[in-house]
């Protein structure tokens, strides 16, 4: 196993950390990474069972040094994290850095129990909401930092984000099947963690929180392949030239590690250096317009 690049600078030591998405693939070589580097870690999952393996795993390795809290959530469900927001909130007094990992691609047009559609409610309305309820936390810390999870792949979403068709339904055909593969829905909502992350960065000038999004690069992962033999196909092909995830995770631990000197508040970071955007991922309106419109989705939930 690959073993990621350290640094001088250990300013994780002794922080807490709420990451999404690792049981698995970059989550889980950047959650091991940042407890070996001394930090204290909330693992936000869905599935019990391997988040219990992961944390006893951590735990075993690196004993009373650090501590390592399990939460359950289903990102799909706004209910679901609000009820483990509610439960961070009540555990964990302070909050040092929130990195929004988790992430999904469905080829079929599914909707959630809050009526939006699967890809964007995982990867974006779930980052988005879990933020919002955790913000007032993270501002306890004397420098927080947020930390989304994005893609090259944004670049695909040629035409940005449709507020007129939210839900995608453009990308699937008659039968709920996505058209041309799932790339572009998904390319929308990694387009979303950007302009999400630019936005968040204009609201939150003047505290003590900063935020960042990147790409990790083609990961040698699991993701994408419980979406039929088609998916399953391509990802193998893929995996020839993916990078590991304890590759992909070296960005994601030095945004969470490094010294602010290094980094430049709101940007897009790829192998550690400032990214080229997409012309709609710096299209500042957007991410305005973008930010409205997900709070108009978050607010459903609590109808």
């Amino acid at each position: 196993m690959d073993r990621i690049h350290q640094t001088n600078d250990q300013n994780v030591r002794g922080k807490y950390v709420v990451i999404t998405g690792a049981t698995s693939g970059i989550g889980l070589a950047a959650a091991r990474e940042l407890a070996a580097r001394g930090a204290n870690l909330g693992i936000v999952a869905r599935n019990t069972t391997k988040a219990n393996e992961v944390a006893d795993g951590i735990r075993a390795t690196f004993g009373n040094r650090i501590t390592v809290d399990v939460f359950i959530a289903d990102m799909s469900s706004q209910r679901s994290i609000r009820r483990a927001a509610n439960e961070i909130l009540a555990k964990c007094p302070k909050i040092d850095i929130l990195i929004n990992n988790a992430g999904a691609m469905f080829v079929d047009h599914k909707l959630t129990e809050d009526g939006i559609e699967m890809t964007m409610a995982v990867n974006h309305i779930a980052p988005f909401l879990l933020t919002r309820l955790l913000l007032d936390r993270l501002m306890l810390s004397e420098h927080a930092r947020i930390i989304t999870t994005s893609s090259h792949g944004h670049k695909m979403a040629r035409k940005g984000i449709d507020f007129d068709d939210l839900n995608g339904k453009r990308y699937f055909d008659f039968f709920g099947k996505l058209k041309g593969g799932p790339n572009f829905r998904y390319g929308e909502s990694k387009l979303a963690n950007i302009l999400f992350t630019t936005e968040l960065t204009q609201r939150l000038k003047g505290t003590n929180v900063t935020a960042y999004s990147f790409d990790p690069g083609l990961v040698a992962t699991n993701f994408n392949r419980d979406n039929g033999w088609m998916a399953r196909m391509t990802t193998n092909v893929m995996m020839w030239f993916a990078r590991t995830p304890e590759k992909g995770a070296e960005t994601l631990v030095w945004l969470a590690d490094t010294d602010n000197k290094n980094l430049e508040n709101g940007r897009y970071y790829v192998d550690k250096r400032v990214g080229t955007l997409s012309a709609q991922a710096r299209n500042v309106e957007a991410a305005k317009k973008l930010w409205e419109a997900s709070e108009e989705q978050i607010l459903l939930s609590q109808v």
